[in-house]
């Protein structure tokens, strides 16, 4: 592997930036698998360490992230663009209390 820690840790955190920026948005699983079954027959992939020998990440994360692509040349799989001209975010608020209603809820005035 040509890369220096430096350069690795250079590399993972302007992915890490970009992928936390867009929402840390995740492949499916079966995209996932598919990526990992690219990765594991690269001729590059460094197996003992699960490592990709051209960026030196850490094939299980990387292969994770949407905002993410393989860095060969030819690519093995490729960035799933999201937002405006990507794939459609569907961002809202859930929140686990489910109850709308305008009513008051009781409190206990008396200590």
């Amino acid at each position: 592997m040509g890369n220096s820690i430096f350069q690795m840790i250079k590399t993972f955190a302007k992915e890490a930036a970009l992928y936390a920026k867009n929402g840390a948005p995740n492949v499916t699983q079966k995209e996932y698998r598919k990526r990992l079954e690219a990765c594991n027959i690269c001729p590059h992939l460094r197996k003992e360490l699960m490592r990709c020998g051209v960026c030196g990440c850490l094939v299980e994360h990387k292969a994770k992230w949407q905002t993410s692509q393989c860095p060969d040349e030819p690519q093995r799989w490729a960035k799933i663009i999201v937002g405006a001209k990507g794939k459609k975010l569907n961002i809202g608020r859930e929140s686990s209390n489910t109850d709308t209603s305008d009513a008051t809820q009781p409190t206990d005035t008396e200590g």
